[in-house]
Formats: C-alpha cells, structure tokens, sequence
C-alpha cells in the first residue's frame, strides 16, 4: 500500500531530470500518472521527440505501475487542456498536478534577447498556468456538484525566484511569479478541497525532491497549503512570504530628506543592500 494508492497525477516536463524522478515516485507511492514531456532539451531545443517520457512510462509499467504519455506543449492553454483530459479519460479522474517543465536561457540583463525573456516566462509561468486552470475547473465543477474532492497542486519554484540570480532575469522573474501563483491558488482554491505548495531546485539527487513532491500530494497533507518548501539532501526548509523586517512610523507623511534622515531607523539591525542569494 502507498501514499498514493488510487490517485491519478499528471507531471509535467517529466521525461527528465526532477520531473522524472517525481513520475517515478509517484508511481511507485501507487498514483497512476500522465507523463508529459514535449521531449525538448535543457534550453528548449528540440520539442517533437516524446521518447524521454516513453521510457518513463515503460518503467513505471515494468515496475508494475500505470502510465500514459503525453507530449503536449504545455506552455500553450490547449495542451494545458489536453493533459488534463487524458488523465480524465485515461484514468478516470484527476487528483495531483506537479508543474514542473522548463527551460533555460540564462543571460545577463544587457545581453538577454526578447526571445530569452519570452520563451522562458512562457514555459515556466504559463505552463504553470495553463495546466492549473484547466484542474481547477474539473475540481471546481466536481466540487459544486457536492462530490468530495482532494486536489492537489504542487508548483517547482526557485531559490533564484525567492532570492534573485545573476544571470536569470527571465527564470528568476518566472520562477518568482510561480510563488506568487502558489499562492493565489491556495487561497482560491482550498474550499473546493484543492491545496497548492510549491517546492524549489535541489542540488543533489532529484529523488530528494520527488519524496517532498509525493508528501504533498498525499491525502495526510491536507492541511498544508500555500507553503513554499526548498530542499538540500536531506535538509527540507519551509520558507516564509514576505514580512516586514524594518519600519519607521509617525501620525503625518514623510518627505524625502525625512526619509534619509530615518534610514537608520528603517533598516536597524538589518542590511540596506541586497540580500544574500542563500539563507544557508
């Protein structure tokens, strides 16, 4: 028996890396799973070849599991929609999202192309998007007719999202979006019985991502929804959203020289400049 016995998931981008690493545990946490994968490489290279994500389904076939493949764009609102309805019909339901495609185009700022900033704001925040509204629509209308629903939604952010990279304009501005979605969907979503996390890039072995991944997906975390979690190895961080850590306040406005004059106050104990790309 597993976490998952019963549940049907879709994966996206998950002919490789993370992605696959999550199919895989899923299935083997008993979910029967969608795999999707357009078959494109690490910068969007490609895109016709669906055989990453056929060896995936083989695999989890071999290990006694079930699969489908997909090879949807899902960066578009139609193949959103597709992977929603073959998990449908092939399944018979849809209980897990795991949004997980993209590329990469890193570049500094003065040297980025439109190109660069599109395509990875496409594949990673609409790809995010488009699959996600088609699910909870199916969640929304199942709910509404008084059928008991546990959704859930689970989003691949980035410390560079949380924190800002050189050199990722385009996929930290994506991956900071995705957060932001994270949210939003948690507190729209949560009385149609659909949670939504997200969790961040490991490192090491993706497999460490994929148990967190399969962990949220389960019936037993129902109560946690709207987290943003970042894993290292073994060590798994729940972050916070943004709170005020400094603060200057009177009963009447502030002119700028007042302003300057306060800064100290403002920023006490903490630093004015940028902050540090890791909380390690």
């Amino acid at each position: 028996m597993g976490l998952l016995d019963g549940k049907v998931a879709v994966v996206t981008g998950a002919g490789r890396g993370i992605g696959r690493e999550e199919a895989l545990t899923l299935a083997e946490e008993g979910a029967k799973v969608v795999v999707n994968d357009v078959g494109a490489g690490l910068h969007g290279e490609g895109g016709a070849d669906v055989h990453p994500a056929q060896e995936v389904v083989d695999l989890i076939k071999k290990n006694g599991g079930e699969a489908a493949v997909n090879g949807d764009d899902i960066s578009s609102w139609q193949g959103g929609k597709n992977v929603v309805e073959q998990a449908i019909d092939s399944f018979g339901s849809l209980d897990i999202l795991v949004n997980n495609a993209g590329i990469l185009r890193d570049k500094m700022s003065f040297n980025m192309d439109e190109s660069d900033w599109d395509d990875v704001i496409r594949v990673h925040l609409k790809g995010h998007f488009a699959a996600t509204h088609h699910a909870a629509v199916y969640w929304r209308n199942r709910s509404k007719s008084g059928e008991e629903v546990t959704g859930r939604i689970i989003n691949t952010s980035s410390e560079a999202g949380l924190f800002g990279n050189a050199g990722q304009a385009n996929y930290a501005a994506a991956k900071a979006g995705i957060a932001a979605l994270t949210w939003v969907e948690a507190r729209e979503l949560s009385r149609y019985g659909v949670t939504s996390n997200a969790d961040a890039f490991d490192k090491w072995d993706p497999k460490n991502i994929a148990n967190v991944v399969a962990f949220l997906a389960a019936p037993e975390s129902a109560d946690v929804n709207g987290q943003i979690l970042i894993v290292f190895g073994a060590d798994v961080y729940v972050m916070s959203a943004f709170q005020a850590v400094g603060q200057v306040s009177r009963d009447r406005a502030w002119t700028p020289s007042e302003l300057v004059a306060a800064k100290g106050d403002m920023f006490k104990g903490i630093s004015s400049g940028v902050p540090d790309f890791s909380f390690i």
